[in-house]
């Protein structure tokens, strides 16, 4: 899923207002251009130049966001091309819903984009429109597609998890993973399903639409009768992916801090 969004279009076009309601959907970080240039780029103005360096500044704590594993939402006007290709590679979404704001001079200097992903016309709600960002940048996931089954605790999901599920999907194209309800039974469970969850979305956010994640059972057995149509294999990593333990990993997690 791409990561570093452009929200882009002339003001009062309602930039804002769509950034405000994808951001939750995304779990997202905004930059709104205002608040930047009241906090970051206080020495910068409205010339040509100038703006080509917000548009850097604010790809450049956008690209931060990414780095660290999060999504960022970039809301602001990004007039022209040169201040687009400051900004760099993005999903872009063009709010193309007024035919010229309230400033003159970037009613003058603003030139439709060439290139974007999404183009938000004055038809449909913001809702409407945000659910059309999201669909484009988070495939559903399709539960009649070819799909593999992992069942497990995952009391704590670990890296050893992550590349056994993403060898399922390169070798089946989606997964369903289903988590067995052992919480609290005994000291090896400490997980809630939503904790659990959490985690597992967060270490697979890059295959958003892949994947679905489902509470079940406490399952210990699996049988299974006549060929029904499907396999049943066991995955073999490489060595130091198969040496990762869980217990090892709560024992850590559960070890005092030192002094």
């Amino acid at each position: 899923m791409t990561r570093k969004i452009l929200i882009m279009g002339l003001p009062g076009a309602g930039k804002t207002t769509l950034a405000n309601t994808l951001a939750p959907l995304l779990n997202a970080v905004v930059f709104n251009a205002d608040s930047v240039r009241a906090n970051v780029s206080r020495d910068l103005g409205f010339s040509h130049e100038d703006r080509v360096e917000h548009a850097r500044r604010m790809s450049w704590m956008c690209d931060r966001v990414v780095e660290a594993g999060g999504t960022a939402i970039a809301d602001f006007i990004c007039p022209t091309e040169e201040t687009r290709a400051a900004f760099g590679s993005t999903f872009t979404v063009w709010i193309d819903r007024i035919q010229e704001s309230r400033f003159a001079d970037t009613n003058r200097m603003f030139t439709p984009p060439s290139h974007f992903d999404v183009r938000v016309n004055a038809d449909g709600t913001v809702r409407y429109w945000a659910e059309q960002v999201l669909a484009r940048l988070r495939p559903a996931f399709d539960p009649q597609l070819p799909t593999a089954l992992f069942i497990g605790r995952y009391q704590p999901f670990h890296l050893g998890h992550q590349r056994l599920i993403e060898e399922g999907l390169r070798r089946v194209g989606q997964v369903c993973i289903a988590v067995r309800d052992t919480h609290g039974i005994d000291q090896k469970n400490p997980l809630s399903f939503f904790a659990v969850k959490q985690r597992i979305e967060a270490a697979l956010s890059a295959h958003v639409g892949r994947f679905i994640v489902l509470p079940m059972p406490n399952i210990t057995n699996v049988y299974y009768g006549r060929d029904v149509g499907y396999a049943v294999e066991r995955i073999v990593l490489d060595e130091a992916t198969e040496d990762i333990s869980a217990t090892d990993l709560r024992r850590m997690s559960a070890a005092p801090m030192p002094r």
